[in-house]
């Protein structure tokens, strides 16, 4: 009797190891399957200098979901690069005539400095910027929806230190893999319509009561300004006695002050869309509270262009 016993015991045991090795194979395989399923939201931190994010997102409409845990202000802007370049390569050639222009505005050579940039390639000309996320202050997530199409993408953020040298310099450069696999997020229902464009800037009807918002921005066309740049599209709360002239000069990088570490007192930018060509749209959300606000382009003198704007919510 004794040995029938012992020999259940012993199936039963088999079984049971079994059993619970099909188990772990089954949480495995779940694991695997759920982390190949194309994610809806990205989301993307920055504590000091990086983006710390996935490789890899699949194409279609995916929301960028962006945690800035610095002390700083930063940006997405996504570069679309000729076929064939490295992050290696982006950095000798495009980086490095940046840190040098940098050192000599520092040193008051200003036309030594941007002599500099003659050193970029012809073929700079033919990247393409097909959007981003706008900029965000510290402590602040920014939410931009956006649709990319496959391919490899570089992101990067170009405020500049105290020193002036752009946080590109100092590691906010990525390479990104937009993948074939398509996510299931379908194009957004805006709340807040915003139409931009050389020719008639920033047109919109500004929300009137304080809530949850999404925006889209439909750009009707770009074109490249005075700072090398093309039109986006900046959501910033204003403090009460925020002189509106500092923050449009603080927005032309090409100013030894401009786009310059820390931002001016009594801006708190709350994202937006980065520059995306003619043609395109892109979203963001916003929880709009009472205060004053502007909307504005990452150009020189961006008033006089029409692309910047102000609106105040009281309730």
């Amino acid at each position: 009797m004794l040995p029938l016993i012992l020999s259940v015991v012993a199936l039963s045991f088999v079984h049971s190891c079994k059993s619970d090795k099909n188990q772990q194979e089954d949480a495995l395989q779940e694991v695997k399957e759920a982390n190949a399923k194309p994610t809806d939201v990205v989301d993307i931190t920055t504590e000091t200098m990086e983006f710390q994010m996935p490789d890899t997102i699949p194409s279609g409409w995916v929301t960028w979901r962006y945690h800035n845990k610095s002390t700083q202000t930063h940006f997405i802007l996504i570069d679309d690069y000729p076929e064939g370049k490295t992050l290696d390569t982006i950095r000798e050639r495009i980086l490095a005539p940046f840190s040098d222009w940098a050192n000599l505005m520092n040193e008051g050579k200003t036309e030594e400095a941007f002599n500099q940039f003659n050193r970029i390639p012809q073929w700079f000309s033919e990247v393409k910027w097909p959007g981003g996320v706008g900029m965000i202050s510290p402590g602040n997530t920014a939410e931009t929806i956006l649709k990319l199409e496959p391919g490899t993408y570089f992101i990067e953020c170009y405020v500049k230190m105290n020193t002036g040298l752009p946080h590109t310099n100092m590691g906010m450069i990525k390479k990104l893999v937009v993948s074939e696999a398509q996510s299931n997020l379908e194009e957004p229902v805006a709340d807040v319509s915003i139409d931009i464009s050389g020719e008639s800037g920033i047109v919109f009807d500004p929300p009137t009561k304080a809530g949850n918002y999404t925006f889209s921005v439909n750009f009707i066309d770009q074109k490249s300004y005075e700072n090398w740049v093309g039109h986006d599209v900046n959501l910033v709360k204003l403090d009460k006695d925020t002189d509106i002239n500092v923050l449009e000069a603080w927005m032309d990088w090409r100013d030894p002050k401009g786009l310059i570490e820390p931002a001016p007192n009594g801006l708190t930018f709350l994202g937006g869309v980065n520059e995306a060509p003619a043609g395109t749209k892109a979203y963001f959300k916003a929880n709009i509270q009472p205060g004053k606000y502007a909307l504005i382009s990452e150009v020189p003198m961006a008033a006089d262009k029409n692309l910047l704007k102000t609106f105040e919510i009281t309730e």
